[in-house]
């Protein structure tokens, strides 16, 4: 066999031993050989590299088995680390995460992105991500990769924003830029949807994890889906599926930023619940007030009874499910994840949601698709993004550097 094939092989084997140790947890070298179907040598030496790399580590002796116990072993935590940032309407937010999961820190900066600019706003998202690399390094870890979740649609092959209405960006050239005010390589930086990303971070490691056929849908100042099917991220032809928010079901409807009348995000984003629940002299609708803050006051006036509040969430929940029933008559979902603001008001939507699932959707079997609530809330895209920022090392672990060893002291 050519050496570039055993080169290849050998990383194949790799990224097979991480993937087990992700999918099962802590492992001894027999039990990574029974999971993987490979030889004990070969799992024994590529553990040996692994090691040499940072990305696993020793955990402990077998307990509770006849014989010998075995050592096992699990992925190093905080050693290699995947930063994971976002642009939204109203705020910028990242995360760092190691191949553990563990989240390393967290940071939001509240910026008015559209009156800011796309390049203005790429100045403050690289000393944002300056922030979190040296983070990273004060860990003493090593950073695998960057990626930018954007609502809106992303070339992700190019790296450029084609069209992000409601930021008001046209063709940004998103990774070269943030790449070049960071000093950070090109090759590990990318941008993507940020439906997309939250529809991962749920998958891996949230309300529907593990989940093969999945929607998500995010919803904030506009509204986006990330679908998973057979485990797989759906994506369309050019790349753009899952734009969602933007399915015109009033054409007399509103007027939407991307052109279009009646969208349906013009109907159930946090700006439409806002409107209908509330006066325009509302201290809800304070533009300087944080979507966190905005969303406690929405929650306290529904547990009061408040009629309005109550019926505009009514009015929400019956559109939101309108929608979602239209997704799932063609897209066939084993589970619905609703994330965002959706999340944080769940129990006031779900039930108007599910009422019009019920009556629309025409098998009574995928009118059973779970609804569920994040448990990441708007973490999700970012976790995503720091998740997809360490599949280039999970899918090709010899991209982590190899680690010294400590230098052992020459006996007296």
């Amino acid at each position: 066999m050519p050496p570039a094939d055993q080169a290849g092989l050998r990383r194949a084997n790799l990224a097979l031993v991480v993937r087990t140790l992700r999918e099962h947890g802590q492992q001894s070298r027999a039990q990574l050989s029974a999971l993987s179907g490979l030889s004990k040598a070969t799992v024994s030496n590529l553990v040996s590299e692994l090691e040499s790399r940072r990305l696993v580590r020793a955990a402990g002796l077998t307990a509770g088995r006849q014989g010998r116990p075995g050592q096992l072993v699990e992925l190093s935590p905080g050693s290699v680390c995947g930063i994971g940032l976002e642009i939204n309407l109203e705020y910028l937010r990242a995360t760092v995460l190691d191949l553990a999961g563990t989240v390393i820190t967290e940071q939001l900066v509240p910026l008015r992105v559209v009156e800011l600019g796309p390049q203005r706003c790429l100045d403050q998202l690289a000393e944002l991500a300056r922030s979190m690399l040296a983070t990273v390094a004060a860990v003493g870890a090593w950073p695998a990769g960057i990626t930018v979740a954007v609502p809106g649609l992303v070339d992700t092959q190019a790296g450029v924003v084609r069209f992000a209405p409601n930021l008001r960006w046209r063709q940004i050239a998103l990774v070269d830029g943030l790449a070049a005010r960071v000093d950070f390589p090109l090759e590990r930086c990318a941008v993507d949807n940020d439906a997309n990303l939250a529809a991962l971070a749920e998958h891996t490691s949230g309300a529907a994890s593990g989940t093969a056929d999945l929607l998500c849908i995010v919803g904030s100042s506009g509204v986006g889906a990330g679908l998973l099917a057979a485990g797989v991220p759906v994506r369309g032809a050019s790349g753009f599926a899952g734009e969602v928010g933007h399915l015109s079901l009033d054409p007399l409807g509103p007027s939407c930023p991307c052109g279009n009348r009646g969208c349906w995000e013009r109907q159930i984003d946090l700006g439409t619940l806002l409107e209908v629940m509330s006066s325009p002299d509302d201290p809800v609708r304070d533009p300087s007030l944080a979507v966190s803050d905005r969303l406690r006051i929405i929650r306290g006036r529904a547990e009061a009874g408040d009629r309005r509040t109550l019926d505009a969430l009514q009015q929400v929940g019956d559109a939101l499910g309108v929608g979602l029933a239209l997704l799932i008559n063609v897209l066939n979902p084993a589970a619905v994840v609703l994330g965002g603001y959706f999340a944080e008001l769940y129990e006031w939507l779900v039930e108007h949601a599910r009422i019009q699932i019920a009556s629309r959707v025409l098998s009574p079997e995928a009118a059973r698709a779970a609804i569920l609530p994040s448990t990441l809330g708007f973490t999700a895209a970012i976790r995503g993004g720091a998740q997809h920022a360490m599949r280039t090392v999970m899918d090709n672990p010899t991209l982590a550097p190899v680690v010294a060893s400590e230098p052992t002291e020459a006996p007296a």
